[in-house]
């Protein structure tokens, strides 16, 4: 079972990957994990990536595909496993799909988490984060009993720059420019398959299973 996760920021595609790989026992994967992993031991991959993120320049398509497809080839992977984050942009979906098929694999579903903007910003912005533990928290949805003040640590919660509505509008323009043309990709591979985002987080996740479990 080899799935893409596709979704505005803020749509749930995260949680929801998580919520899969533990049903399922296969590997959540983002691109942050593998470049703080490869970082991490100094690999030759992530010696290459260390030198480009510290210029503050992005890692380029064809060193985050060889990250990608060194982490596909590990053993955990041999079940399957949920690509969070990547694919971007076409470039990186049509390079993937090449990189796969040298390998013998390919994508069996892209899910795509739908959940219009506003509901996004409305959202994010009703998120507060623990300046120290790092716990989160939602004003309407999984609200803290002391107002601004973290239950677990009694620290102060504070609304973090990417969720305040200006910031998330912007990574909202950037997703319409470079990802969400993805849809349409994998809708001419017959893979796609989109859920409705805005239903309750279990409603979300059971639609989800009823797709993978035909």
């Amino acid at each position: 079972m080899k799935i893409i996760m596709l979704g505005a920021p803020g749509a749930g595609k995260g949680t929801q990957a998580k919520k899969i790989a533990e049903k399922y026992q296969i590997p959540h994967i983002s691109t942050g994990d593998i470049l703080r992993e490869n970082t991490r031991n100094g690999t030759e991959l992530g010696k290459k990536a260390k030198g480009y993120m510290e210029q503050g320049l992005l890692v380029p398509d064809t060193l985050m595909i060889d990250l990608v497809v060194d982490r596909l080839q590990q053993k955990d992977c041999t079940k399957g496993y949920i690509l969070d984050g990547f694919p971007r942009t076409i470039p990186q979906a049509e390079s993937l799909d090449e990189a796969l098929k040298e390998l013998g694999q390919k994508i069996d579903v892209a899910i795509s988490i739908e959940v219009p903007d506003e509901n996004i910003i409305r959202r994010m912005s009703g998120r507060r984060a623990c300046v120290s533990c790092g716990s989160t928290w939602h004003i309407i949805h999984n609200p803290s009993s002391r107002e601004d003040i973290c239950d677990i640590c009694g620290e102060a919660l504070m609304l973090r720059e990417d969720d305040k509505p200006e910031t998330v509008q912007k990574r909202l323009a950037v997703y319409h420019s470079q990802t969400h043309p993805l849809i349409q990709y994998y809708t001419d591979r017959n893979i796609l398959k989109e859920i409705d985002g805005t239903k309750d987080m279990k409603d979300v996740f059971d639609n989800i299973i009823r797709i993978l479990e035909v």
